[in-house]
């Protein structure tokens, strides 16, 4: 009599599936890194809550777009839903764009990347407080040796350099990033329920939008609207399709496939894609702290998603 054909392994089961969404995740820190480039160059001509706008009505058409193509429609949410999507998009669209735009325009670009690289760090500690997620301890010193990472990338090297710098307007908008993101991906994991991560974000840009117009027009947005670059233009097509439509789907597919702790921890690859890319496309030097840096940032971000809580 022949054995029976044994089902595969849990782990051969989970192997696949953690491996591709670890890749976009990746990919999703690499976008994003990208961002704070193309922010740089929109913030020289563009307001604040206008660049935010014009990002997030390029990426609600992509993503309008693709569900009509993949589902033939866009799954409106339940009553319960509802308010969970307008704090979404109160929260990652509206006020998280805000605060970027308006750092970016006195701060630079690295530093910003630093202080958003605390991302994870307060995206697992809410995580655990909200939504009983356990850290072993292996994860958490993948936190820790991630944003230690991060912290010599930007800052060269030289950690006393971050510990004497005295915090001003741009530092705050940017730490307004964080507290935006965080309660974004919290509310995310619970909203994801009852939506898939595209429906979900699909809703949460077109909302975000509709909250930013009334702001972009009362800048000035329309007056100046004939007088932007090409440079804004293509800029702007970037955070659409790269840094939004793209970016926010696997970031949530992420959150849902493995938690937002993990998901999170991605967020610390963003500073080393955005030096690696300004001194390819701006030519800004690199220093041996980057390969440092980006060694403790890997290291961090494997051992974080080494092993799975319960």
């Amino acid at each position: 009599m022949l054995n029976p054909v044994s089902p595969p392994s849990r782990t051969t089961r989970q192997s696949f599936p953690d491996t591709l969404v670890s890749f976009k995740l990746v990919l999703t820190a690499i976008f994003w890194g990208g961002t704070f480039i193309a922010a740089r160059v929109i913030s020289r001509e563009a307001d604040p809550f206008s660049a935010a706008f014009l990002r997030f009505v390029f990426a609600s058409l992509f993503l309008l777009a693709f569900m009509a193509w993949a589902h033939g429609s866009l799954p409106l949410p339940g009553r319960s839903q509802l308010p969970r999507v307008v704090l979404l998009g109160l929260t990652g669209v509206f006020a998280y764009n805000y605060f970027f735009f308006s750092g970016l325009q006195t701060i630079p670009a690295g530093r910003a990347s630093l202080i958003i690289a605390a991302n994870p760090a307060f995206i697992a500690l809410f995580s655990a407080f909200f939504l009983g997620e356990r850290l072993t301890p292996l994860n958490v010193f993948g936190i820790i040796l991630s944003v230690c990472g991060a912290a010599i990338v930007m800052s060269s090297g030289d950690l006393s350099a971050i510990l004497a710098g005295d915090l001003g307007r741009g530092e705050w908008f940017i730490f307004g990033c964080v507290a935006s993101w965080v309660a974004y991906s919290i509310m995310g994991k619970a909203a994801m329920r009852e939506l898939s991560p595209p429906a979900v974000v699909t809703h949460a840009c077109v909302i975000g939008a509709l909250f930013l117009f009334p702001a972009a027009v009362n800048e000035g947005m329309i007056q100046s609207f004939s007088g932007y670059s090409l440079s804004v233009w293509l800029g702007i097509a970037y955070l659409g399709l790269f840094g939004s439509a793209l970016g926010f789907v696997w970031y949530y597919e992420g959150i849902r496939a493995i938690g937002p702790s993990r998901a999170g921890v991605f967020i610390n690859l963003v500073p080393v894609s955005a030096i690696l890319m300004a001194s390819i496309i701006l030519e800004e030097a690199v220093d041996g702290s980057l390969a440092v840096g980006s060694l403790f940032v890997v290291s961090g971000v494997y051992l974080t998603n080494r092993s799975r809580p319960a």
